[in-house]
């Protein structure tokens, strides 16, 4: 297993708008993520800074294989096209993110 945390803006108008497309998942994309290995995701809210911070842990053996399977589903696809116009990606991530990756530098069980 491997925990992954990142970081993202939100668009402050959106807010609502997100926080509203959480708190009733689509059940396929929710079946999806347990699909691609992933349990104990959390995404936290930030403000008034606007920033989202989520936590996940990683259950599988090849976690870009499981992230590909992810971003080729329909559903998720259609999710995140609703759920990326909120988001404000930051300008220090790394080429290629969307949500910019955190360094882990302390866990407790």
């Amino acid at each position: 297993m491997k925990r992954y945390g990142a970081v993202i803006g939100l668009a402050p108008e959106r807010i609502a708008e997100y926080k509203a497309l959480h708190a009733a998942v689509w059940p396929a994309v929710a079946a999806q993520i347990r699909a691609s290995s992933i349990r104990n995701y959390t995404i936290y809210l930030r403000e008034p800074e606007n920033l989202l911070f989520s936590h996940f842990e990683y259950h599988g053996g090849d976690f870009e294989a499981d992230m590909a399977a992810m971003a080729r589903d329909p559903e998720t696809q259609r999710w995140w096209a609703l759920c990326m116009p909120c988001q404000r990606p930051l300008e220090s991530r790394a080429a290629g993110e969307h949500w910019a990756a955190m360094e882990e530098v302390f866990h407790q069980d």
